[in-house]
């Protein structure tokens, strides 16, 4: 079967002819994939940017860690699914025995292993995973839709982290589909005004505004500051969250935050940031970091995506076959599209 794979720790992915998988532990189910997304993960990944170089031992590995499908074959001892079951994967394989395993904390595993990133995932037609990663998808939920549901995982969760409350200001830099993610989520909180800055970022704020955000804003040739000024738009806001990964903005976004207001960064970042603390500390200011979500957030996800469809598929630019995969890849770089879902 066709494949996109990561086979060195160095710029590049390929297309492969790989075995189906064969060998199926008593506790995993083998996914027939129905649609998998394009992340920012493994646009890093391609390039080989800093940050996933514990990836290398893994290699080769087929990519993907957003995906759904149907339910093609079950472990012997598996008992809560049954062929044909339509589900949503959980990346984060768990090793169920470390102490926040134990404590109900698992999200919180320290020798967790990603799918798409350290075994096998989704960029392909069939993708072999723990059956406890599995996540039963609504009937009245897309195939695309349903492989939307980790990433805005991720965004439900840097809403939370954030502590979004009714009246508040939320100024979201990055207007990628975390950063969309995050817009429709701080408005369900009851933020009463949501801006959401990019930068040579057209498409995606397009995409923004269409999804009903009128307050966006591109600061290309200028810095976030001046934008919100020329644009006539709050300089001082109660959250603000991070999900661009740019180092430089996390001094900028202080710069705006209001007093005992919350920086709350999501994006992955390839070198370290300079922060005032001087500043920070008598502004009695926060720093968050927020990651993944906890599995009692992916149902609530799921049901939000079901009942918001129609407003959530602006969040899908194209589907294209696994095959054109490279092309899709350079697309999502130069963010001429926003999501990117391939079938295989």
């Amino acid at each position: 079967m066709l494949a996109l794979r990561k086979l060195v720790p160095e710029p590049g992915i390929a297309l492969c002819d790989v075995p189906e998988p064969a060998a199926l532990g008593p506790d995993e189910i083998v996914v027939a994939v129905a649609a998998a997304g394009i992340c920012g993960t493994d646009l890093h990944i391609a390039d080989w940017t800093a940050g996933y170089a514990a990836m290398a031992q893994a290699m080769p590995v087929t990519m993907g860690h957003e995906f759904a499908g149907k339910v093609a074959r079950l472990g012997e001892a598996v008992s809560n699914l049954r062929l044909g079951d339509r589900v949503v994967i959980r990346p984060s394989v768990v090793c169920g025995q470390c102490e926040r395993c134990r404590n109900g904390r698992a999200e919180d595993c320290v020798t967790r292993r990603g799918i798409g990133i350290m075994r096998d995932g989704g960029f392909a037609a069939l993708a072999c995973v723990p059956a406890e990663n599995c996540v039963p998808v609504p009937e009245t939920l897309s195939d695309a839709l349903a492989a939307l549901t980790e990433p805005m995982t991720v965004s439900a969760e840097a809403v939370d982290t954030a502590g979004v409350r009714p009246g508040d200001s939320v100024l979201i830099i990055g207007p990628g589909t975390i950063g969309q993610g995050i817009a429709l989520f701080a408005e369900a909180a009851g933020a009463s005004r949501i801006v959401i800055a990019g930068h040579d970022d057209a498409a995606r704020l397009a995409t923004l505004r269409e999804m009903g955000f009128s307050d966006t804003l591109d600061t290309v040739g200028t810095s976030l500051r001046k934008g919100l000024e020329r644009a006539g738009l709050p300089l001082s806001y109660d959250r603000i969250i991070e999900a661009a990964g740019v180092p430089t903005l996390v001094g900028e976004a202080l710069d705006l935050l209001a007093l005992r207001g919350v920086l709350t960064i999501c994006g992955i970042h390839a070198n370290p940031a300079t922060v005032d603390l001087t500043t920070l500390v008598r502004r009695h200011q926060q720093i968050r970091g927020s990651y993944r979500a906890p599995l009692a957030t992916w149902p609530r996800v799921l049901g939000y995506l079901a009942a918001h469809s129609a407003r959530i598929s602006h969040m899908i630019t194209e589907e294209v076959a696994l095959a054109e995969a490279p092309a899709a890849f350079a697309r999502a770089k130069n963010r001429s599209a926003s999501k990117i879902m391939l079938r295989p």
